[in-house]
């Protein structure tokens, strides 16, 4: 499970994100490294029991690193101020749909997946899939388990092209998907079920509510 000391050091983090402390707490930050790792470890002994996608992958094939990019970003911020693991057919660089779960203390942990900002080749054989079996589709997101989970996926305005798509028209019963970029849901986690032993078991049923859109995404790359 998550352990206290990971919280503790996440959030001493986000008040000294400079090489300097991070040096000079080079061993809480390895221990709290080793104990996220264990606990995707944990995480895909579970979910090797309801996706057989997920029985090839490591845990160095679905962790992030804590160091930030920052060539490219006016936030010059060496490290990120949480921890997070993506679980997908491939690995987390991986074209495919997969589920995600993201650690940050102060509320902003949560859990989730389904498919980030794919290329545009991908993208558009995700809009064909919906538009050919778009029934199917409501059936998965209205599902009383995703529902309960999720509630339906993000739909920002920032996210959504402006225009339908070229090929479709707007009586296409499906037309506010098919003007999504991503698809993709999540939900939150309270900082008080962090450390603790239910915490596991909280994402796995939260991953299962969204593997059949993980799989209708993924069907349309095969």
């Amino acid at each position: 499970m998550i352990s206290s000391s990971t919280i503790s050091f996440l959030k001493a983090l986000k008040k000294n994100n400079n090489k300097p402390w991070f040096d000079k707490n080079k061993e809480k930050y390895l221990d709290a490294k080793n104990n996220f790792e264990e606990f995707v470890a944990e995480l895909l002994k579970k979910m090797v029991l309801f996706d057989e996608d997920m029985k090839d992958l490591t845990v160095k094939n679905c962790c992030f690193r804590i160091n930030r990019d920052i060539r490219f970003s006016k936030n010059k911020t060496p490290y990120k101020i949480n921890m997070s693991a993506y679980f997908s057919k491939g690995g987390k660089k991986s074209i495919y749909a997969g589920y995600y779960f993201h650690l940050q203390p102060d509320g902003n942990s949560f859990v989730g997946g389904g498919l980030w900002h794919p290329e545009t080749s991908e993208l558009k054989k995700v809009r064909q899939e919906i538009d050919y079996c778009f029934p199917e589709f409501k059936k998965i997101i209205h599902a009383p388990s995703f529902k309960k989970n999720y509630g339906e996926l993000e739909k920002e305005e920032s996210q959504m092209l402006v225009n339908i798509p070229k090929g479709y028209n707007k009586e296409n019963p499906a037309v506010d998907f098919l003007r999504m970029k991503s698809f993709v849901a999540s939900k939150n986690i309270f900082d008080a079920d962090l450390p603790g032993p239910k915490l596991s078991n909280e994402i796995i049923q939260s991953f299962k509510a969204l593997q059949p859109l993980v799989k209708f995404i993924n069907r349309s790359f095969e």
